[in-house]
């Protein structure tokens, strides 16, 4: 977003006073809950010029609509960057602080560089520039919404590839979550070298 004053009447950007002038990034996350896989994070500038029709929460479009977003979005947006934290990272600093590192990559991977950043949730992750986390925000920042929009996409694409790799495991249905399917997977099959060893279900199956 290219001012504070080209914002909404009642758009969360406007909400405090002293939220400086200049663009604004909007973040966030896919990936937390599952079993296996990257956390994904995304950041996103968006052109006030260039609007982007139907922005939501990804959770709440079908996926052929999300995949139409993600190409909108990378084509329309002043800048985007996608950004992962690795499974070994998960295993090794824990799912938060590897959510969070996923988003200061995000973060330092855009073009420009914003003035202020806005992140979904109620955790920040640690940048060179102004943040507000906003609890329910990818239902509230446009921006927000695009970067649930990219990063939802990003890692269902990977599962994907994934379950190329492991057909066994079902990726490509679950995309990584403790289902009944992916949990029954995991006890014939054992784990695969991306499922997360620090998760439970994970940890339990290999003691």
């Amino acid at each position: 977003m290219r001012s504070r004053k080209s914002l909404p009447a009642k758009s969360p950007q406007q909400a405090l006073p002293w939220h400086p002038v200049g663009l604004v990034a909007g973040v966030d996350e896919a990936g937390r809950g599952p079993l296996a896989g990257p956390v994904v994070a995304a950041a996103v500038i968006l052109d006030d010029l260039n609007p982007i029709a139907g922005l939501a929460d990804s959770k709440v479009l079908k996926p052929a609509r999300r995949e139409a977003l993600f190409d909108e979005i990378r084509a329309k947006a002043l800048c985007c960057s996608i950004a992962e934290a690795s499974v070994h990272e998960i295993d090794r600093i824990n799912i938060l602080q590897a959510t969070l590192l996923a988003m200061r990559r995000a973060v330092a991977g855009l073009r420009l560089k914003p003035s202020l950043v806005l992140v979904d949730g109620n955790q920040l992750p640690r940048l060179e520039v102004p943040a507000e986390a906003i609890v329910r925000g990818d239902a509230q920042v446009p921006a927000i919404s695009a970067a649930s929009i990219l990063a939802k996409v990003h890692r269902d694409r990977w599962c994907q590839e994934l379950h190329a790799r492991y057909p066994q495991y079902g990726f490509d249905g679950h995309k990584g979550y403790g289902t009944a399917a992916h949990l029954a997977a995991l006890q014939q099959h054992g784990a695969c070298p991306e499922h997360r060893r620090s998760f439970a279900p994970v940890a339990e199956l290999l003691r």
